[in-house]
């Protein structure tokens, strides 16, 4: 298992839309004094949490979610999925969790199995696309994450193999499977079936830009009253080593969790794997490693030791579905919650939450599920345990008809703002970007920058001056895998551009681009020359006097720094404009040629500056060379 680790985000980048004037200072105030606000420790808002796991299951078996029926056209199913995608999206979600491979059949043009029947109605029927090709690619294109969900054992939901496609594994292979409580599955403890089984799974993996692989809970067949498993005549031909017939049903699921780990992480190490067993493992009155609970063991019932692929570190995730209320008597959300959480703590496994949308407000349901705000507490229960790191929602379909306005008050209450998936593995971040324009449209203001070895970015507005602005996501605007960003809101601020790998670990490289400096009002406007950076820019005439226009900036760390600047230029502009950097060690001024070489960044040096915040770059008017001075932009970028 790669260890996960959360890296501090620094400053990726710095962009100021719209900077109100401010009374200008005499001189620059020293730089080896961090402001009061720089030196505070930034303490995250839980109801903003930078980080955070937010997905739905989108189930395809039975049509629960999708395709809402069989036999619709090409057009409609893309339509339909689409859908589900802008949900996702509306309601603040990172990720969704597809089932692709429902009853041993898929929902790719797979090699070892049959087109699902979920699809056209007829198993092995051919939808006329690929769908796992188009999923991944609009999810993409929505920044979400696409989880493709398998389910390992089932064949199909009846018992009667002459219904499967001719062309069936299972029909050609009738050794492999066994039937049980009307169900027909493959067996666990067939060494060949469990190596076809991840043949099926790895063939998704490789030919599609998948971010993970998804089990669900169904491992041995939940227990039929009355019934046994049918598989003694394979104990005996495959369970030497094994006493009794549960470890070595157990030993058999372990060995499909460990191997399936192994070749996704050999074939692709940024693809995260993840299982959502049933809530319970063992109850404390079975075990003293379990939980205060006394519901259905998943650990005798179903022989899925999901404690033990947590501290052997066979998954990077777990999503235990927690889907009973909280002070259910069986089993209480709160007391699962924590014992999931002590579970996960120092292992590297990720944690997050099932969640029941299916119960909020449905008929039958325990009167707890009648309360809207159920759902809500949930995740405020959630706060009180950092391992806790997310959650996933059964499914698509209760997330939309959201009954009792339950998931409104999630969104409301807790995803106010986007989040950033939490990061995993210890691979490195990508270098920052660096934004090349801002500009004003009608649909508001567009950011654009340059960026390598990205998989994404995250755009955030806020203070220019706010050494805390990326410590939560009270500033985050959004996610991308583009170059480009457009903020509708247009707000006042800063805007930072940061740059994530495929894993999510975030840029710290630090550069800070202010667009418009604090100054006095002998300092006009302008946005007459196309050369200006950003809106506008500011101009004065010389004078023999300290009346400098300020770029301030919150410099992360004491250290070697690139400082940049850039002008329009013009004949009739100062051809020794000063520009004071108050570097460590006491103010230096560079003096530059403002009748030539406008529009574009021009290298004032590199200079040792102070951490803090600051005043860090002034453009002087104190110059006996004739023409305007003028101050629009600065670059500050730590050095290499």
């Amino acid at each position: 298992m790669r260890a996960v680790t959360r890296l501090a985000a620094l400053l990726a980048l710095v962009l100021t839309a719209l900077v109100s004037p401010a009374a200008p200072s005499a001189a620059a105030p020293s730089p080896a004094a961090p402001s009061a606000a720089a030196s505070t420790a930034c303490v995250p808002d839980p109801a903003t949490p930078k980080r955070q796991f937010r997905a739905m299951w989108i189930s395809s078996v039975a049509n629960i979610d999708w395709p809402s029926r069989t036999g619709l056209s090409v057009s409609a199913q893309q339509a339909e999925f689409r859908s589900w995608l802008d949900l996702a999206v509306q309601k603040r979600m990172n990720a969704v969790v597809v089932q692709v491979r429902p009853t041993a059949d898929a929902l790719w043009p797979s090699p070892y199995e049959p087109w699902s029947q979920w699809l056209t109605g007829t198993q092995g029927g051919n939808p006329g696309y690929d769908p796992l090709a188009f999923m991944v690619a609009e999810a993409h294109a929505r920044d979400l994450e696409f989880h493709a969900w398998f389910n390992p054992y089932r064949v199909a939901n009846h018992d009667d193999p002459s219904r499967l496609v001719a062309s069936h594994p299972a029909r050609k292979n009738p050794g492999w499977r066994f039937a049980y409580g009307g169900k027909l599955y493959y067996n666990p403890g067939i060494p060949t079936v469990r190596d076809f089984i991840e043949d099926a799974i790895m063939d998704a993996v490789t030919r599609y830009d998948v971010d993970g692989v998804h089990l669900d809970d169904y491992f041995y067949p939940y227990p039929v009253s009355g019934q046994a498993i049918p598989d003694s005549a394979t104990f005996a031909q495959y369970g030497g080593g094994f006493s009794n017939v549960a470890d070595w049903r157990r030993d058999n699921v372990n060995l499909l969790v460990r191997e399936l780990d192994e070749r996704i992480h050999a074939a692709k190490a940024h693809v995260a794997f993840g299982v959502s067993p049933f809530g319970i493992w063992r109850n404390a009155s079975t075990d003293p490693l379990g939980s205060r609970t006394s519901g259905l063991q998943s650990y005798d019932s179903i022989y899925a030791d999901s404690r033990r692929w947590v501290k052997q570190g066979w998954v990077d995730y777990l999503t235990p579905q927690l889907y009973w209320h909280i002070g259910h008597a069986a089993a209480d959300y709160a007391v699962l919650t924590a014992w999931w959480s002590e579970v996960v703590r120092g292992t590297g496994v990720q944690l997050y939450a099932g969640q029941a949308a299916y119960r909020t407000g449905a008929s039958g349901q325990d009167p707890a599920w009648q309360d809207p705000a159920e759902l809500s507490d949930h995740l405020r229960v959630n706060r009180a345990h950092p391992e806790m790191l997310g959650d996933v929602y059964f499914s698509a379909k209760d997330v939309r008809a959201d009954r009792l306005g339950g998931f409104s008050r999630v969104v409301a209450d807790h995803y106010s703002r986007p989040a950033l998936i939490p990061p995993r593995g210890t691979a490195g971040a990508p270098p920052a970007p660096t934004i090349t324009s801002v500009t004003q449209g009608p649909g508001g203001t567009t950011v654009s920058w340059q960026g390598t070895g990205a998989a994404s970015y995250a755009v955030y507005r806020g203070e220019a001056a706010d050494p805390c602005l990326v410590t939560d996501a009270r500033n985050l605007l959004g996610t991308t895998r583009g170059t480009s960003f457009t903020d509708p809101s247009s707000g006042q601020g800063t805007y930072h551009v940061s740059a994530l790998s495929r894993t999510h670990q975030e840029s710290g490289a630090f550069s800070v681009v202010v667009d418009g400096p604090s100054a006095s009002s002998a300092w006009g406007t302008s946005a007459y020359s196309a050369q200006r950076h950003g809106a506008d820019y500011r101009f004065a005439a010389p004078v023999a006097a300290s009346d400098p226009a300020w770029f301030p900036a919150a410099v992360p760390a004491t250290g070697s720094y690139r400082v940049e600047v850039w002008h329009p230029a013009d004949p009739g502009y100062n051809s020794a404009t000063p520009y004071i950097v108050s570097a460590a060690g006491g103010a230096r001024t560079v003096l530059l040629d403002q009748r030539t070489g406008g529009g574009q960044w021009r290298s004032l040096g590199t200079f040792t500056l102070n951490a803090g915040t600051y005043n860090v770059v002034g453009v002087s008017r104190w110059t006996s060379a004739t023409g305007y001075v003028v101050a629009d932009a600065v670059r500050v970028s730590a050095s290499p």
